[in-house]
């Protein structure tokens, strides 16, 4: 946090330049012009304390107190000078006290600002004390003397708009200082969210990256171990049973391929960017093609979304999809798969279901892919459940509200 507040960072630059530009105009009122009516007494000490003053606010001290109790008398000083030796045209200048509230406003809290204000009324008063004195006793006494009632009406009417006036820009910073205050609360609120979300990211990525290492070596290691035990069992008996040896070589170019497969879909499963610039059915309709292409076993699907999903729920969907079609291949012995994602005006529905050997809901639901499908769904404030008995196949659901992305959008 800055220790002041500058041109660089100032929140609202338009009060800065306005106050120049008043200031400007007090600076010009105060110059000795012919057959000027009310002459400044002493034109260039209140020109040069205009300047001074209008130089103050570019550096306003925000966090040391007594910077800014210093910072604040100052600007009354001035202020002083400038009525005092301004002569007649001082009148011009009861806006010092607006500007002085203002910037009181983006230096103290609300019980400093307050005492600013009384403080600025004061000043004024004490600013006019001499007028109210010359009404009184110079020529227009007595009271019934009509221009005594004018006078006196003026300049009552003068102090309530000033009072006025004063408790206008007093609210109005206060309001304007608390939104932005809120604002910035606000936006460090968002910043703490967005580096927690790419924490739980990152070990989300390491944990799938762990499951994925542990995958390679059970069944690539696994394979290419048989592999290689194929091949010097082929090459042993090469010579003395040519036979055999290629029955060895066959059983080696299936673990090979096997090995391939498993390869491929590890490096499908790393992909930061499962999606590939792809749409949401695009993606799943590949998915689906090389699911079946590598297990023969049937898919049916069915997608019916009604418009554009944003692209975390849409990689979210894609992941459990694909976890769930690995843990079918892998554990389910399955002929067929179902599988349907539909959209309505607030929710977005996924269901897949197998008719493979099933599982018992109370001995297996801890399972790494099981979790990650959970941990997903919950991350989307959705809804996962999942069916299943045994030799009567799978059902997973998964249920995620898209009220969120509606209101981000809007």
């Amino acid at each position: 946090m800055n220790d002041a507040i500058n041109v660089k960072n100032h929140p609202f630059k338009f009060l800065l330049y306005l106050e120049w530009i008043l200031l400007g105009f007090a600076a010009i009122a105060s110059l000795p012009f012919p057959l000027q009516r009310f002459p400044t007494k002493f034109p260039e000490l209140t020109v040069i304390s205009l300047i001074v003053f209008g130089l103050m606010g570019l550096k306003i001290p925000t966090l040391n107190r007594r910077n800014k109790i210093i910072y604040t008398g100052c600007e009354i000083l001035l202020i002083l000078i400038t009525n005092l030796f301004g002569g007649k045209t001082s009148r011009l200048f009861p806006f010092l006290y607006l500007i002085l509230v203002t910037r009181s406003c983006l230096i103290f809290q609300l019980p400093g600002r307050l005492l600013v204000a009384a403080l600025s009324f004061s000043l004024f008063l004490f600013t006019f004390k001499k007028r109210f004195q010359a009404l009184r006793f110079r020529a227009l006494w007595p009271p019934h003397n009509p221009l005594f009632h004018g006078r006196l009406l003026f300049f009552l009417s003068f102090v309530m708009l000033f009072v006025l006036a004063l408790v206008f820009v007093l609210l109005l910073m206060n309001a304007v200082v608390s939104e932005r205050q809120s604002r910035e609360k606000l936006t460090a609120a968002n910043e703490k969210l967005r580096q927690y979300a790419l924490k739980i990211e990152n070990q989300a990525t390491l944990e799938e990256r762990n499951r994925i290492a542990r995958e390679i070596h059970d069944s690539l290691g696994h394979s290419l171990t048989a592999l290689n035990l194929q091949l010097e069992t082929a090459t042993k008996l090469l010579n003395n049973n040519p036979e055999k040896a290629t029955d060895f070589l066959i059983r080696a170019k299936e673990l090979g391929s096997q090995a391939l497969k498993d390869v491929r879909e590890s490096v499908s499963t790393m992909r930061s960017h499962p999606l590939q610039e792809q749409s949401l059915e695009q993606a799943i309709a590949v998915l689906i093609k090389d699911f079946h292409h590598s297990t023969n076993i049937t898919p049916n699907y069915q997608i019916n979304c009604f418009y554009s999903i944003p692209w975390d729920i849409s990689t979210a969907i894609y992941r459990i999809i694909q976890e769930s079609l690995t843990n079918i291949a892998k554990y389910g012995e399955a002929t067929e798969v179902d599988l349907q994602l539909t959209t309505t005006a607030t929710n977005l529905h996924l269901m897949i279901q197998d008719n493979g050997k099933g599982f018992d809901l109370t001995q297996n639901t801890t399972g790494f892919g099981l979790q990650s499908m959970r941990d997903r769904t919950y991350a989307l404030e959705g809804n996962f459940n999942i069916e299943s008995f045994p030799g009567k196949g799978t059902q997973i659901f998964v249920d995620i509200p898209l009220s969120r992305f509606f209101k981000e959008i809007t």
